[in-house]
């Protein structure tokens, strides 16, 4: 594949987790519609590492800051506690010893509050790709 694949590729793959999040959370499985959402803006951000650089291959990383840095955007200032926000419901979501707290803490709004969030970095991201 050669880089405009690569960024399809991820582009695509967050589309269609950014529709899974939304079902999901239909379902009333909040957590995981959580965990989903992250995915969605994880692999928006591989799209940009893979535009913004030269190997076509990205990090194998699930720290959303991280990843917003080496893909080389520029942040606004409430980018940062957005995106650990999120990386902690990848980790959260994941792991016995949190995800029952987590679970309990993913509230129909809580939950809701994040979707939109989600939805409205999603379009952000997608613009700058």
């Amino acid at each position: 594949m050669n880089k405009q694949e690569h960024i399809e590729y991820w582009v695509i793959s967050s589309k269609h987790d950014l529709e899974a999040m939304n079902t999901i959370f239909k379902s009333g499985k909040n957590d995981w519609a959580l965990f989903i959402g992250h995915l969605s803006i994880e692999k928006l951000l591989k799209a940009l590492w893979v535009k913004n650089n030269e190997n076509v291959t990205p990090p194998k990383m699930h720290n959303l800051l991280r990843l917003a840095e080496l893909s080389k955007i520029k942040l606004r200032k409430n980018d940062f506690s957005f995106l650990l926000d999120l990386t902690s419901f990848n980790i959260e979501a994941r792991y016995p010893d949190k995800k029952f707290e987590f679970y309990k803490m993913c509230t129909k709004d809580f939950t809701k509050k994040y979707i939109i969030k989600i939805e409205s970095y999603h379009q952000w991201l997608k613009k700058k790709i």
